[in-house]
């Protein structure tokens, strides 16, 4: 498997993760630490600009604001990539989106300098438009690139980045670095940095091979791709490969999301990646990351020691995902989905028990830590990278723009509902609230159990063969395709022969 991977695909893999999936990640994790000094510039703004203190209950919702408008900027993002992308390509796209990324930092940077709290959720809701983009693009040009493969290693490295942007939020938001009252404002400036660097960094590489033969009919340049890409000057394979895709598809233009939706083809794809989007983010750990001082504190650590110990989850998220990518093309994605799913179920039920006894042992709360890390490093084993994988697999080409963006907006979507309804649930339901996120972990694992099938070292068209079985329904050209291997394999009648040739005939024109 090592002789896939060439010094291109490696430094365009990272240069293109890094400048996206990280700022994901960061902004994940970066509002954890200076939640108190946020709140109390939100209460100086609005006393200065109008004239009274603000009540607990608006500084709540500003909060609640302010950490779930990133994810309708997601949506938002989420729903201009086809449009954008139709003219831009994947690596244009990446490269423009950095403009959001620096325009919103800027914007979060001197919002306490300029003494308006309005400038950070407006920025926060513009990194989301960023993330949206980025996490529907990134996962696209990443799959166009790979070989088959290492398509799954290749597509982890979104994964890997995103659990590397997490860490690195929480490492800087410590007290002796950036976590400080003077000096949190700095925490989103740093987003500029990634930004610029895949602004310079990015161009050097070229556009997605599939992308430039499949819809621009620039095979010169789709060879030069894959030679780049691929570190070896015989790429015919790969190229008669995509033109056999293009000359199944070559009557059918971009899918809308509307046609994707209707389409019987692709009906248990598209349901498959609704449910996978679904709960990677209702699964629990977006909750656990929003919300991982109330969890520690709930669970009985020092407030002085809980910046620390959030730190160990970063880690043992970089150190899970890295597993998996290792790990992935000799397990498989459905091993690694349904087990990462099942284990989150059975470490939340451990979670609930700790959490409802932690006052009856002093260990108990450390065994509460435990269930934590091992839920992250479940996560992050098998569920946290192969939703986007997946999503670039189960479709052709020409359908791929749509998927994404129907995963991205269930994706976002999702986000939304946790990071606003999670403190109420919790306040409700006290130490039972992980319950419902087992429940969801338990009910994906099933339906992956029984839908799913393994699309480790398969082409997009093997992928689809196995999904017609259970859509009952073809694309019109592999219909046309199973007809003719019908009468192909039928005995010889008189006059069959001219019927197959005018039928043949007749489909060429």
């Amino acid at each position: 498997m090592a002789k896939d991977w060439s010094c291109s695909l490696l430094l365009a893999s990272f240069v293109g993760a890094f400048g996206s999936s990280f700022l994901y990640g960061y902004n994940l994790s970066v509002v954890n630490a200076p939640t108190q000094y946020i709140k109390a510039f939100y209460n100086e703004s609005w006393e200065r600009s109008r004239g009274h203190p603000v009540d607990s209950d608006t500084v709540t919702l500003l909060w609640s604001v302010t950490v779930s408008i990133f994810a309708l900027g997601g949506v938002v993002g989420t729903l201009m990539v086809k449009l954008i992308g139709k003219f831009l390509g994947r690596k244009y796209t990446l490269l423009v989106n950095n403009g959001f990324a620096i325009s919103a930092a800027l914007l979060m940077a001197f919002s306490l300098q300029a003494g308006a709290f309005e400038l950070l959720i407006v920025g926060r809701f513009i990194m989301g438009v960023d993330g949206g983009i980025a996490l529907s693009v990134l996962p696209m040009y990443l799959n166009e690139i790979s070989p088959k493969g290492i398509r799954g290693s290749v597509g982890q490295v979104t994964a890997i980045f995103i659990c590397i942007g997490v860490f690195t939020g929480q490492l800087l938001g410590l007290p002796e670095l950036l976590g400080k009252k003077s000096t949190w404002p700095y925490l989103f400036g740093v987003i500029v940095v990634p930004a610029f660097i895949q602004l310079v960094s990015l161009p050097f590489f070229p556009e997605s091979p599939r992308y430039l033969l499949l819809e621009k009919h620039d095979e010169t340049g789709a060879e030069k791709a894959f030679r780049t890409f691929l570190g070896k000057e015989n790429v015919s394979q790969e190229v008669a490969e995509v033109k056999e895709e293009a000359r199944e598809r070559r009557n059918i233009c971009l899918v809308s999301v509307l046609e994707l939706l209707r389409s019987p083809s692709v009906r248990w794809q598209v349901l498959t990646v609704i449910i996978t989007m679904a709960c990677y983010q209702l699964c629990g750990l977006n909750a656990i990351w929003f919300y991982t001082n109330s969890i520690f504190e709930a669970a009985g650590i020092a407030p002085e020691k809980i910046p620390y110990v959030t730190l160990s989850t970063g880690g043992i998220e970089i150190l899970a995902a890295i597993f998996s990518g290792l790990v992935i093309e000799r397990l498989g994605r459905r091993p690694l989905l349904i087990g990462g799913f099942g284990l989150m179920a059975l470490f939340f039920g451990i979670l609930t028990i700790t959490l409802t006894l932690q006052d009856h042992a002093s260990w108990i709360p450390y065994l509460s830590i435990m269930c934590i890390l091992a839920i992250i490093a479940s996560f992050c084993i098998g569920p946290g990278g192969i939703p986007f994988i997946l999503t670039g697999e189960l479709f052709q080409q020409s359908e791929r723009p749509a998927a994404f963006i129907i995963a991205g907006t269930v994706n976002w979507l999702s986000n939304f509902t946790v990071g606003f309804l999670f403190p109420f649930i919790q306040k409700s339901l006290d130490t039972y609230c992980f319950l419902v996120f087992a429940a969801i972990c338990i009910a994906g694992a099933v339906y992956f159990y029984f839908v799913l099938p393994e699309t480790k070292n398969r082409t997009h068209a093997e992928i689809r063969q196995d999904f017609a079985k259970r859509n009952k329904a073809y694309p019109p050209e592999e219909k046309i395709d199973s007809v003719l291997s019908d009468k192909i394999n039928r005995s010889p009648e008189p006059g069959s022969s001219s019927v197959l040739d005018n039928y043949t005939e007749n489909r060429i024109v």
